[in-house]
């Protein structure tokens, strides 16, 4: 039985406009020890499936469809109570603001008792002990357990973010853009600590990111969304060496290599599809070089193309798109070369 367990999620939120369905028939799952990464462009739907899980939702977002387990354990229609004592001791959450998601009038250390407290009967002194032990572990001094958020970095803020994160041990730890506005060289560092700590502790990762670079060096397995969709899932060395989807292609090739200069890189013109009035058929149809006629009228499902990869795309359950990519870029011109 996997971990976690999502399957067939619908996300609604009801605006002035109308309902935006955010998230359409999405499903995935996450192993014991394993790390799950999705990625995909601002607005997609990547955070409202991570706040689905631990059910954060705002007040005009609501989960109309589908289920999610944690061990089997349904978490859709778990009261309130039962979900917080989940919350943190199964399921714990980084978010991609740490200066807004601390509390800027406590200490790093008094959030982190708290959280410790909140669902283990210890003293605060013992409490307090744990917090500065993992406040060195993720890379700080131990005396940074009595600082407030805004006597931090950027790159301290979200190390505490980590220490908090780990406070209880949880199976799984949801990091929302964890290295957001962070410069590369504290971004690394970060990625580096995340893959050490998830080693000692055995935990699993879903982590959620538009930088396909962060989900190359952190994980396992890799989820691509487009328009409120799951549209492409699989081992990283298939879905980014044999992409199966030409939104997962088109990522790959915006995306320089460190060695550079290898193949031409391009740019996706366009906007994703208004989710107040989705199209018909595939999302991607306007912003696709390879779309067909067929593609307009009828959405593509997610189905299997061998070793755990999945894509929802007509044209290339026929053939492999990689191996007519610079032709069709050639003669198409619906993606620009830089």
């Amino acid at each position: 039985m996997s971990l976690l367990n999502v399957s067939n999620l619908d996300v609604e939120y009801q605006t002035k406009e109308g309902p935006i369905k955010a998230v359409s028939d999405v499903s995935f799952s996450i192993e014991e020890n394993e790390r799950f990464g999705l990625v995909g462009e601002s607005g997609c739907g990547k955070s409202t499936i991570a706040k689905s899980i631990l059910r954060l939702l705002p007040d005009n977002g609501s989960i109309t469809g589908g289920e999610i387990t944690l061990d089997g354990v349904d978490l859709v229609g778990m009261d309130e109570k039962a979900l917080n004592e989940i919350r943190w001791a199964e399921i714990s959450f980084i978010s991609q603001s740490a200066m807004n998601a601390l509390d800027p009038v406590y200490s790093i250390g008094h959030q982190i008792v708290e959280a410790i407290r909140t669902h283990e009967d210890t003293s605060e002194a013992a409490a307090k002990e744990r917090a500065a032990d993992l406040v060195e572990m993720v890379g700080l001094e131990r005396a940074r357990v009595d600082s407030y958020p805004h006597q931090l970095s950027g790159g301290m803020r979200q190390r505490a973010m980590i220490a908090m994160a780990l406070a209880l041990q949880p199976g799984l730890i949801i990091a929302d853009e964890p290295t957001t506005a962070l410069d590369v060289i504290t971004q690394d560092h970060i990625l580096e600590e995340i893959d050490t700590l998830l080693k000692t502790l055995g935990s699993s990762l879903f982590i959620i990111t538009h930088d396909i670079s962060v989900v190359a060096e952190t994980c396992d397995k890799v989820g691509v969304m487009y328009g409120g969709e799951l549209v492409e899932t699989g081992p990283i060395e298939k879905v980014f060496v044999e992409p199966e989807h030409p939104y997962t292609l088109g990522l790959l090739n915006a995306f320089p290599t460190i060695e550079g200069g290898q193949e031409e890189l391009i740019t996706m013109p366009g906007q994703p599809p208004d989710l107040h009035d989705p199209p018909t058929g595939c999302r991607f149809y306007e912003r696709c070089p390879y779309r067909e006629p067929r593609c307009a009228e009828e959405a593509p499902p997610l189905t299997e193309r061998g070793d755990g990869q999945r894509a929802a795309c007509f044209v290339s359950e026929e053939e492999p798109i990689r191996d007519r990519y610079q032709d069709v870029v050639d003669k198409e011109e619906v993606w620009l070369k830089l």
